[in-house]
């Protein structure tokens, strides 16, 4: 097989690994957010948790001090009993107070509900608690198995680039600048097989004295329609 064209299969497979490579190094960061994702979830609902217990907790400050307005209201009205003369003037003040005790009646009421809400909002809190220490231990040890696959990746890819520098530079210049204007202009494919009388790059019928002289693998040969280098495999 001419020499170039052996150097440059490997080098075209080099690349294919180095494109690979880089690819799953550009795929962590969406991968180490995923990983995230069930974490964030647990903290929206643990927060969405305290919200609704500060909520609780604020209605039933209201509702206390709205008890303790009534009740103000209840002892000043009591406290006028001394002053009334009429029989009328004390039976208003009776339906008065006698309002004021439904209120608070119901402010009570309210209370004890706001109470359930808030104990309900708390053991719910302690739950997603749980769950949120379940899940950040989880997503730690997946984010640290993840950090260690990337440096083995990266490792991997200073290796591979040793490896394709050592190539490159025994590739003719001329020819290793075909290759990578290929490269670019051939989406990251400049050396593919010739099958069958069929470039495998571009899937165009080979005119069949171009892949006799294919076959033999001894000169720098391109596509006549896509210009890739092509090598005949069943000789490499």
């Amino acid at each position: 097989m001419n020499e170039q064209l052996e150097r440059l299969i490997k080098l075209q497979r080099i690349d294919l690994k180095l494109r690979t490579v880089n690819h799953v190094i550009e795929e962590f960061p969406s991968r180490m957010t995923a990983a995230e994702l069930p974490l964030r979830e647990s903290q929206a609902l643990l927060n969405s948790g305290n919200q609704k217990l500060d909520f609780f907790e604020k209605k039933k400050r209201d509702k206390e001090r709205e008890l303790e307005d009534i009740d103000d209201k209840i002892r000043k009205l009591k406290a006028r009993t001394t002053e009334i003369k009429t029989n009328k003037e004390y039976q208003a003040l009776l339906k008065e107070v006698e309002s004021f005790e439904k209120q608070r009646s119901d402010r009570e009421d309210e209370i004890l509900v706001t109470m359930e809400e808030s104990d309900a909002a708390s053991k719910q809190i302690k739950a997603e608690e749980a769950k949120f220490k379940a899940e950040k231990d989880k997503v730690e040890a997946l984010k640290k198995n993840l950090t260690d696959d990337k440096s083995a990746v990266e490792k991997e890819l200073l290796t591979i680039k040793e490896e394709r520098a050592g190539i490159a530079e025994t590739i003719d210049g001329e020819i290793y600048q075909l290759y990578m204007s290929l490269m670019q202009t051939c989406n990251g494919l400049a050396v593919t097989e010739a099958r069958e009388e069929i470039c495998q790059g571009c899937n165009m019928n080979i005119p069949p004295q171009l892949f006799v002289e294919i076959k033999k693998n001894e000169e720098i040969i391109s596509c006549p329609q896509c210009r890739r280098i092509l090598y005949f495999k069943n000789n490499v």
